[in-house]
Parts: structure tokens; C-alpha cells; sequence
């Protein structure tokens, strides 16, 4: 629903279109199509279980694949919520680059105190944001629709 402090982008020919094999769209629905910060932050509780239990298994690339999976998401949700930004920026520079440190030395016990301290500073921010009702946990089963084990040969 827009706001009146929102108007729609006009020029002298009216709302400005975009034009895809579908339909004509105004950058006004385009912009409301967008995912909001919950279902950007689902996509990252996703991928953030994921690389844990790649992590603990010793599939290290995978948990790194994952690991780059929460970064690209979150400088995301920096760009489409920009009152998030600075917060996200603290997370990566701080503790998700613990993660990556631990993930590029395979270091379990490392990743494993990385990955907690990251996983407190998200609950930490989300009672800043007023969200103080979200705490994520490490649900206590892996993700059953990947193989985590460490990295088997390719040759047979």
C-alpha cells in the first residue's frame, strides 16, 4: 500500500514501466515484489544450519559455500533495508569472519566457538531491532536433503 510521503516514479509520460515477456510492471510493484526482511532471513537461518553441519561433518567447502551464502544475502538485506546495514556490516566484519577463518583452516573447534559467538551476536541484534522474540537456535538434526560428510574422491 503506498504512503503519501511515497509517490509513484512518474516522468512526463507517466509511471515509469518495465517491460518483461510477461507484463509491463511500474518500478512501484517491482519494489513491493521485493522479499521483505523475514523472508530474506529465513533464506540466511537456512544456510546458516547448513554450514554448521557441513562444518561438523568436515565437508569444509560446503560449509564455506554456505558460509558465502549467508554473507551475499545479508549485504542483500543491507541494500534493501538500509537501517539494517550498519548492523550487518558489524556482523561480518566481526564474527562471520571468525567463521570463514575457521572454515579455511578446517579448525572445528574454531568454527565451532566462531559459529556460537556469531549465532549470539544475531539474537543480541535482534533484541536491539526490537525482535527480541526471534532466537535463533541450532536445530538439533542436520539437514537431511544434503550429503555433509567430508569430501569424497572423485575418482571410482
Amino acid at each position: 500500500m503506498r504512503s503519501p510521503d511515497n509517490p509513484p516514479v512518474t516522468d512526463e509520460a507517466g509511471p515509469r514501466l518495465v517491460r518483461t515477456k510477461h507484463a509491463e510492471l511500474s518500478l512501484e510493484q517491482i519494489a513491493e515484489l521485493l522479499p521483505g526482511t523475514g523472508e530474506v532471513m529465513q533464506s540466511v537461518a537456512l544456510c546458516w544450519w547448513k554450514c554448521a553441519y557441513a562444518a561438523r561433518g568436515g565437508n569444509w567447502p560446503l560449509a564455506a559455500y554456505f558460509a558465502r551464502r549467508v554473507r551475499g544475502l545479508q549485504r542483500d538485506l543491507a541494500v534493501l533495508r538500509p537501517k539494517h546495514r550498519e548492523r550487518l556490516e558489524e556482523f561480518e566484519r566481526g564474527v562471520l569472519a571468525e567463521v570463514f577463518r575457521a572454515i579455511e583452516r578446517r579448525n572445528a573447534d574454531g568454527f565451532d566457538r566462531a559459529f556460537q559467538s556469531a549465532t549470539d551476536l544475531a539474537n543480541a541484534m535482534h533484541v536491539q531491532t526490537g525482535h527480541g522474540y526471534i532466537r535463533w537456535v541450532l536445530p538439533p538434526d542436520p539437514p537431511a536433503d544434503l550429503d555433509l560428510r567430508a569430501e569424497v574422491s572423485s575418482q571410482t
